[in-house]
């Protein structure tokens, strides 16, 4: 018998499958919080997630997740910060101070719209049959962002230092829309990308950057939520152990997909948006009939 995580009712192996799926699904465009939501309910797992006793299990998950993003892109933070600092000359300076701004007006809207809505959203639409027609249309939106590309006036741009702030307030209020479950954070905020103009490795680029400083947030809330708890001995345990397998998944994700957007601009969110559409689409209709 598989150990369980601390007092609920989560096996070992559910927990390694959860960690799997945090690590894949956090950077590909298709939910992590959609499959999170839907993947149970289909399998009929007994356990929610939303349960306070998972909280040092779901801190651990975005913890291995953010690492996996920091060593990625070590060298794009290190010259971020080394440049802001004027360590790497004037010009340089300027652009990565330009970048950092980038990053904060993209993070602004989410902060907003997150801090007054998001509890509202989450308890409105949490639901598995909600998350899947969220996750049908999540495919949708990939496929009209493919269609509509550019309807910024500018196209193909190659560097994130090349966008405006009107680029990344676009993105900001895209990623906006991943407050609702089976909507993609880094699909909405690629597809902001594409609308700008983008290609879609710098838009993907720009995501991962993005999600780095928003991941680290959702980390410190819900481990501030963790203060007074008292921890099993196995919890910790088998959180660890998920921390790795999911940084582990993220890490080979992200390196997977900077090279997929790179290789395969005139498409690439395509075979992401059917995916969602399909699985969307037959959650849907097993969660009707089976009501």
């Amino acid at each position: 018998m598989w150990p369980e995580l601390g007092c609920v009712s989560m096996s070992f192996i559910q927990a390694i499958i959860i960690a799997v799926l945090q690590g894949a699904t956090e950077l590909f465009p298709v939910s992590s919080l959609g499959h999170a939501v839907i993947l149970p309910a289909l399998l009929h797992w007994s356990y929610n997630l939303h349960d306070e006793a998972f909280l040092p299990f779901l801190v651990m998950l975005h913890l291995g997740t953010s690492v996996a993003l920091l060593i990625f892109f070590w060298k794009d933070w290190s010259a971020l910060f080394k440049g802001s600092a004027g360590l790497l000359g004037s010009r340089i300076q300027m652009e990565s101070m330009h970048i950092l701004f980038l990053l904060v007006v993209a993070t602004i809207p989410a902060v907003i719209i997150g801090g007054l809505f998001e509890h509202l959203l989450r308890s409105l639409f949490g639901s598995a049959p909600s998350a899947a027609i969220f996750l049908f249309l999540n495919g949708v939106m990939l496929l009209l962002a493919e269609k509509l590309r550019g309807l910024g006036g500018r196209y193909g741009v190659r560097t994130v230092a090349d966008m405006t702030m009107r680029d990344a307030l676009v993105i900001g209020v895209f990623q906006c829309i991943a407050f609702l479950p089976g909507f993609s954070r880094s699909g909405a905020t690629i597809c902001g990308g594409l609308i700008r103009g983008l290609r879609h490795d710098t838009a993907a680029r720009f995501s991962f950057l993005m999600a780095e400083p928003v991941i680290i947030a959702a980390t410190a809330r819900e481990a501030f939520k963790m203060r007074h708890m008292v921890l099993e001995p196995g919890q910790m345990h088998v959180a660890l152990i998920a921390a790795v397998i999911s940084g582990v998944t993220a890490l080979a994700s992200t390196a997977f997909l900077m090279r997929y957007f790179r290789d395969h601009d005139r498409w690439a969110l395509s075979p992401f948006a059917y995916y969602c559409m399909g699985a969307g689409l037959i959650a849907t209709l097993i969660f009707h009939f089976s009501a």
